[in-house]
């Protein structure tokens, strides 16, 4: 047993020799971490990656449970989703009771690894409350940018207090980070000036957009409440065909995380009335485009959406066919 020994000793002695305690942390300004030796951030929506990777920049890998298409008012954690969050250095999530049927899965990690709900870091007076739900607010909050930008700075002071090697790289990162948001913001409210003051109304299949509305001037109604697991009846269809067919509005508009049975019958309804209301194309509303598109990013998801709706939004109302929904 003595050659255990002396082996034991010997890599013993070479671990602890200068340059064989493996890659270094880069001191403050460097931003190019060993191959291998990356971050691992999961978040629950791609909203979220966004302003992940832009703090972040290279020394994180990022990674969205949630992708296109996903609703997350009803997503379950898949043992593919825990084990992935079980092996993360950190976790971000909306919060606000956006994923709420993760809340637990959530709750239970954060007793042994950092998690941060974005939603957390914001002024609770700048949340809208929901009328159904006493003390409860929208989870919406990415549709107001200003509001966000707030989120995206308190989650760049998160991170550097759980990795304070790089919190210099991670408050620099989202200082540029946040100017663009700033651009983006005042780029929003000129195209969305365009729209004419009577035609300023945004129906949707849920009521995602409330902040949106609130921040940039628009009547939002949805079909359905904030949460898609709400449903809706006849009495909410009745009442939204009443609406469009009253203010002549032109379009509604289906969202890419919710099946677009719900607006295609209100739809139906106006034409019933005499009113051809379009379908004036699919929003992101909770999740955001396929990954490597421009609507797969955060800037790219709202300059979609805000090019949509002032195309159809500034035609004459009454004027337009009934479009297929897009895929």
């Amino acid at each position: 047993m003595k050659w255990i020994t002396r082996v034991f000793l010997l890599l013993s002695i070479l671990y602890l020799l200068p340059g064989c305690t493996g890659p270094e942390d880069p001191s403050p300004g460097s931003s190019v971490r060993q191959q291998g030796d990356l971050l691992t951030i999961v978040t629950t929506t791609g909203m979220l990656a966004d302003a992940a990777r832009n703090i972040a920049g290279d020394l994180a890998t990022v990674e969205a449970l949630m992708g296109p298409g996903v609703d997350p008012h009803g997503y379950t954690a898949s043992q593919g989703d825990v084990q992935r969050l079980r092996q993360a250095d950190l976790i971000v999530y909306n919060g606000i009771h956006l994923e709420g049927k993760m809340q637990d899965v959530l709750e239970s990690l954060a007793r042994s690894k950092p998690v941060f709900a974005l939603g957390d870091g914001l002024d609770p007076k700048k949340l809208r409350s929901v009328a159904a739900g006493a003390g409860t607010h929208d989870p919406h909050i990415w549709f107001d940018v200003p509001l966000w930008s707030s989120g995206v700075r308190e989650l760049s002071v998160r991170m550097g207090e759980q990795f304070p090697q790089y919190r210099e790289i991670f408050l620099r990162n989202a200082e540029t980070y946040l100017d663009q948001l700033e651009q983006l913001d005042a780029e929003l409210r000129t195209i969305y000036a365009t729209v004419p003051a009577k035609n300023r109304v945004l129906i949707t299949s849920h009521d995602a957009f409330e902040y949106f509305g609130a921040a940039y001037g628009f009547d939002v109604k949805g079909l359905q409440g904030v949460s898609t697991v709400a449903e809706f009846g006849l009495r909410d269809v009745t009442d939204l065909v009443n609406l469009i067919t009253e203010r002549r509005i032109p379009a509604v508009f289906i969202e890419s995380s919710v099946p677009p049975r719900s607006i295609e019958s209100v739809v139906e309804g106006c034409r019933e009335k005499g009113h051809l209301v379009k379908i004036g194309g699919l929003l992101f509303s909770d999740a955001m485009g396929a990954e490597g598109t421009p609507e797969g990013t955060y800037r790219g998801m709202l300059l979609h959406n805000a090019h949509l709706i002032t195309a159809a939004l500034s035609n004459a109302p009454g004027t337009q066919p009934v479009s297929e929904p897009q895929p």
